[in-house]
């Protein structure tokens, strides 16, 4: 059983873990999609590596701020124990939200980056739907291998 006293310190390790697994699962998923963007065919070496990793650090803000959204209006002062899920889909939803609005905005208003003709595009917007996909399988897996038991081996 689980004293109050080993359970105080639960969040922070819980969000050690999330963010561990949002930023490598982030930073996979930009450099499996990089042929699905125009930035591949027609990016020099250096530009490419800029990109992947300034995407990834923006997927990490979107993360936090996502998370950090989500505690303060849904979450309890005893997360992680209590209202986890509840947390964990407001994240997801909110990062999925701003993440459809920035591909819309910076592929078909700004003009920041272009999909390639390999990109599936989601219908009425046009956003990319491997954009969409990372959204929603990064957070599972990340909220999911955050929540593991916490071994109290001391």
């Amino acid at each position: 059983m689980e004293t109050p006293a080993a359970a105080v310190g639960d969040w922070l390790i819980i969000l050690r873990r999330y963010f561990v697994a949002t930023t490598c699962g982030n930073l996979v998923w930009e450099i499996a999609q990089l042929p699905l963007y125009t930035l591949w065919r027609d990016g020099k070496p250096d530009e490419i590596v800029f990109a992947v990793l300034h995407c990834t650090g923006g997927d990490v803000l979107i993360a936090s701020m996502a998370l950090l959204a989500a505690l303060v209006i849904v979450g309890d002062g005893r997360w992680p124990h209590a209202r986890f899920q509840s947390v964990a889909a407001f994240a997801l939803l909110g990062g999925l939200a701003y993440t459809v609005f920035s591909e819309w905005l910076n592929t078909e208003i700004r003009g920041s980056w272009a999909y390639t003709d390999y990109m599936p595009r989601l219908p009425l917007i046009g956003a990319g739907v491997s954009p969409f996909a990372q959204w929603i399988a990064v957070p599972l897996v990340a909220f999911w291998w955050a929540r593991r038991p916490i071994s109290r081996n001391a």
